[in-house]
């Protein structure tokens, strides 16, 4: 299996709601599991990444949103070994006995530390036993447990960025990239076919939802179809129809990529809309998925998977850009003329945390994939000289991840203090 194949493959995963709602759930669950008897507190401590993500963000099976119910519910009723999906047996009666906790003040959540990397640390106490669990570096990776004082798992993280998998993709240029997307055998990539069924199945989830809004009037601009004769338009519902209904916490999963499913769902949906409307083959998709995942990764990697900018427009919006791109015949050059023409155009986009303000974005975000590749693909593009377009492609994707991390980490924490007047 090429190494490329590999890095999509092990990243991919079923996610129901928002991802940092879920990791919170998952934690507190995880630390549960290890005790018994009734439960005198849940201390959770998080960096400002997934503090942020999930502070006004709905939860799966219930009405609620934000950080302290997804800790109160996981404790109630999360099941670890269903990992991001740890809420998915959630029910009512679930809701009333969180809520419970949290009159009683048994449920606490603070801030430790202004960082893109995730960190989620969740003691749970009762009156004879206690648990902690720690995560880091992705959303449900478990670094360390101790029971009643005792550490019974500890891992090492590894320090080095350059040390870890995924990163070997910045060892590959955009060419070798278009290379690797023209030649695999698609029977080694055609698994990412179940991420655009999970999506739409997301989307029509939320199509049908009565909470649903966004959705409604975007089925409303195409035409009240499904599938219009616009490209765009037919992008634009699928893909905010389903991120809307990921961020109120629907209860259907999505396909995350980079650890977030509204990252999954703008690299997919979008090229699935193109496909449907001009009669385009499902190699083709699968193939331009492919890229679409590529680039959003390699820029993600360099932003750091939580920060202050909007990963699913900027990383997500240019990956989808060049999976368009590749459906419509582009080229290397024109390939590397639509990331410069979304760097410039979207790379300033602000993450204030996973709510109904990404259905927002990623209608900012998809219009202005389309446009970067009619744009470039008309010979129509930023030229390398201006702005933080790099010399090459690679230098173009390293610079937007850079206004991330470490140039928005003054961003986060005023995004934080908002979120905590309000």
């Amino acid at each position: 299996m090429n190494i490329l194949t590999k890095i999509i493959k092990e990243d991919m995963k079923p996610a129901l709601g928002v991802t940092e709602p879920g990791a919170i759930a998952f934690s507190v669950a995880k630390a549960k599991s290890y005790i018994a008897g009734e439960i005198k507190s849940v201390e959770v401590r998080l960096n400002s990444g997934i503090y942020k993500n999930a502070f006004t963000c709905g939860i799966p099976n219930s009405n609620e949103v934000g950080n302290t119910f997804a800790a109160a519910l996981g404790v109630v009723a999360g099941k670890a070994e269903k990992g991001l999906e740890s809420l998915e047996d959630v029910t009512a009666e679930d809701n009333v006995k969180a809520q419970k906790l949290i009159d009683d003040g048994k449920i606490k959540v603070e801030l430790s530390k202004i960082t893109s990397d995730i960190i989620i640390e969740s003691e749970v106490k009762t009156e004879r036993e206690s648990c902690l669990v720690r995560i880091e570096g992705t959303h449900i990776n478990i670094v360390k447990i101790v029971l009643n004082g005792e550490t019974i798992f500890e891992k090492e993280i590894e320090s080095k960025k350059e040390d870890s998998q995924e990163v070997e993709l910045h060892k590959f240029g955009v060419k070798e990239v278009l290379d690797y997307i023209n030649s695999v055998d698609i029977s080694e990539i055609d698994f990412v076919m179940s991420a655009h069924k999970m999506n739409m199945e997301l989307f029509q989830e939320g199509l049908k939802n009565e909470r649903t809004t966004f959705v409604k009037q975007l089925l409303k601009m195409n035409g009240d179809k499904i599938y219009s004769d616009s490209s765009l338009n037919t992008a634009q519902l699928l893909c905010n129809g389903a991120i809307e209904a990921r961020v109120l916490g629907l209860n259907k999963p999505a396909m995350s990529i980079t650890g977030s499913g509204a990252h999954g769902i703008i690299t997919t949906l979008p090229l699935f809309a193109e496909t449907k409307v001009k009669g385009l083959s499902d190699e083709k998709l699968i193939r331009a998925t492919m890229l679409s995942y590529l680039i959003c990764t390699y820029i993600k990697e360099y932003s750091g998977r939580l920060s202050a900018f909007c990963g699913c427009g900027i990383a997500g919006g240019t990956g989808v850009a060049c999976g368009l791109g590749y459906l419509r015949g582009a080229t290397l050059e024109e390939i590397t003329n639509i990331i410069n023409n979304m760097a410039s155009g979207i790379t300033g986009m602000i993450c204030d945390g996973g709510n109904q303000g990404c259905t927002m974005k990623g209608i900012v975000a998809v219009d202005a994939a389309y446009r970067a590749v009619e744009m470039a693909m008309n010979n129509t593009y930023i030229f390398n000289v201006h702005g933080i377009n790099g010399i090459t492609p690679e230098k173009t994707m390293m610079n937007m991840g850079k206004i991330a991390s470490p140039g928005m980490i003054e961003t986060e924490k005023v995004i934080v203090d908002i979120f905590k007047e309000k």
